[in-house]
């Protein structure tokens, strides 16, 4: 079970729930008596997060004309970020080519944006990872960004740091 986020304040002795409601979050959560690890959580900026989405979107709209295999700027955000490693990766072995062929068009259409990949009897299947505030955090969020900017420079054939740089312009 996943212990929702419990705010607690420094007393100057102690972390105290923030309020009543964190109290009781707590209190259902953790034993008395018992140590917990503390680590702070550090939130992203919603300027980053929406400045980041904004400028794939522009990348997006400033594709080649004939790059036609990102129906939308999403498609382009999850393949980025599947290309930059920021993804799951499911394996399957098959009993031969012919059967990989067959699974990987079943699982295709199970996630649209989905990378999928067949090598002879083995299929790869690649999702992106959430890139919502909840799910990445600020660092990762960060690291994602950098490494999605320099793919979609290399992709749209321009000097990297072109991308991070619209990136302001583009919210």
């Amino acid at each position: 079970m996943t212990i929702p986020p419990i705010l607690f304040q420094w007393d100057g002795e102690a972390m105290a729930p923030a309020s009543q409601r964190f109290a009781k979050l707590a209190d259902e959560h953790f034993v008395i008596g018992e140590r917990y690890p503390l680590v702070l959580h550090q939130d992203r900026s919603k300027r980053s997060h929406d400045h980041f989405f904004a400028s794939v979107a522009d990348a997006w709209a400033n594709l080649p004309e004939d790059e036609d295999r990102f129906p939308t700027a999403e498609h382009l955000r999850k393949w980025a970020l599947i290309k930059a490693g920021y993804a799951d990766e499911r394996t399957i072995v098959c009993g031969s080519k012919a059967e990989a062929q067959r699974v990987a068009a079943f699982v295709k259409p199970i996630d649209p944006y989905a990378v999928v990949l067949v090598n002879g009897p083995v299929v790869k299947f690649y999702t992106a990872q959430s890139q919502s505030m909840r799910a990445m955090g600020k660092t990762v969020f960060q690291d994602s960004k950098e490494a999605v900017f320099r793919i979609l420079d290399e992709l749209l054939g321009v000097q990297v740091g072109t991308t991070k740089q619209h990136a302001g312009r583009a919210a």
